[in-house]
């Protein structure tokens, strides 16, 4: 009875270890900049994996269009575009293979200026939700919740009041699920009216999207409500 006893517990010990040995999930980060560069791109590099060693993922980062292939994008839960800017950043096989990464259910996690970019691949442009049009200065703006059940937005004040650069957009893809919108009368430079949205989520062709314009400046990437809605819409992309 006692070798038995003892049999049964390195048995559900070996599962119990098991059951714990499952690799975390792994995450890809984008910042290649054919126009503007944004000085938060560093920033926001390492305030994702400060993210990532808090949260059990992990992270790996480029500005490299090579790193696009099928085989290489399937260990990625998600792949997140950190302020890409300008139109050639992928070649045609690499769009390729990012199309069919999200088609098998992969998630995108869009950053800030991931809307200034690809204006000439319209299925991107459905992909992130809408296009960047233009912004006023840098100032202190409202933001509104629409959902707060959502892992980004859970736990956000509402209003929620901060200082970013605030974008207009175009070509707002009717299918996303807003997230938060923009108050254009707490701030100067408003061009979307009534319905400003800011950030969104969506199912898009088997894939899951999550994009925020907000983390222009190096502070956001310290900004703890910041971070938790960044955290939240990683999570939500990744199915973390």
């Amino acid at each position: 009875m006692r070798i038995l006893l003892i049999l049964s517990l390195i048995i559900i010990q070996n599962i119990a270890f098991a059951g714990n040995s499952k690799k975390p999930a792994r995450v890809l980060i984008f910042s290649k900049t054919a126009g503007f560069r944004h000085k938060s791109i560093p920033a926001g590099i390492a305030a994702i994996i400060r993210l990532s060693k808090e949260n059990n993922f992990l992270v790996d980062s480029t500005e490299s269009g090579e790193v696009f292939t099928t085989r290489n994008l399937k260990k990625y839960s998600a792949i997140i575009f950190l302020s890409p800017t300008g139109e050639d950043l992928l070649n045609d096989p690499q769009k390729q293979a990012f199309q069919r990464y999200i088609h098998k259910g992969g998630g995108f996690v869009g950053i800030h200026a991931a809307t200034d970019c690809f204006f000439k691949w319209p299925w991107y442009g459905k992909l992130v939700g809408a296009y960047f049009t233009n912004h006023p200065k840098v100032q202190q703006a409202s933001l509104q919740i629409a959902d707060m059940d959502h892992p980004s937005t859970e736990g956000l004040p509402n209003p929620w009041n901060r200082k970013d650069e605030w974008y207009n957009f175009r070509d707002i893809n009717p299918d996303i699920k807003v997230l938060i919108n923009l108050d254009e009368k707490s701030y100067e430079g408003g061009k979307n009216g009534d319905s400003h949205p800011i950030a969104w989520h969506h199912e898009f062709e088997g894939g899951r999207v999550f994009y925020t314009a907000l983390g222009h400046t190096e502070e956001s990437f310290t900004e703890p409500e910041f971070l938790k809605h960044l955290l939240g819409g990683i999570r939500y992309a990744a199915k973390l």
